[in-house]
């Protein structure tokens, strides 16, 4: 099932969570300054996890930013938050905006081309507030995105535009999968912004 020409009021599952698909929410000007800005301002560094106790580094890199030096742990790796930029504090007002919620933390990727892509998964980890929304802001290349009910094996996907927002919530975490798969008819960078509420300590 595809949604590439969906109404962004609707939620995108069937059942089991709420995706909202939001579109475009920066213009190709803004949403190019924005790529520009990230590529360069960000601390990316390459993932790393422990795969079936083996240790893997990523081609893809990622960057952990929050209110305060929350640490996030998943594949076995624990990350500790820097403090926010200046264009990560202005996307994270558009985007409490626009959602409604007040993030307080927010994970980067950075995909230099199509070769790489992100397994299905679901962001359940036990230090994220209980079924609270993840709200994903993309720049750059033009990627598709899919989710995977975990009983039924429903696929739903859809092409995330450059300067557009995706928001997982509800149940969304407990009943799906998603992931980004590979491509190689891209071959531009992409970055991803996925802000999302850290539990008080």
């Amino acid at each position: 099932m595809n949604l590439f020409n969906n109404d962004i009021a609707a939620n995108l599952l069937p059942a089991d969570g709420i995706v909202n698909y939001y579109g475009k929410v920066l213009n190709q000007q803004q949403s190019h300054h924005y790529l520009d800005k990230l590529l360069n301002t960000i601390e990316w560094k390459n993932d790393e996890a422990i795969i079936f106790g083996r240790h893997i580094i990523t081609k893809r890199k990622v960057a952990w930013y929050a209110n305060t030096g929350y640490e996030y742990t998943y594949s076995h790796r624990t990350k500790i938050a820097l403090p926010w930029t200046k264009e990560l504090l202005e996307l994270k007002k558009l985007v409490d905006e626009i959602t409604g919620t007040s993030f307080n933390s927010c994970l980067l990727n950075l995909y230099h081309s199509g070769d790489e892509g992100m397994a299905w998964h679901s962001d359940d980890e036990k230090t994220l507030e209980k079924d609270s929304p993840i709200a994903s802001l993309s720049f750059g290349a033009e990627r598709s995105f899919s989710l995977k009910h975990k009983q039924t094996k429903q696929t739903i996907s859809l092409l995330l535009e450059n300067g557009s927002l995706l928001e997982m919530k509800g149940t969304t975490q407990k009943y799906w999968l998603h992931c980004l798969p590979k491509s190689k008819k891209v071959i531009e960078p992409r970055v991803n912004l996925t802000f999302r509420i850290m539990e008080s300590k």
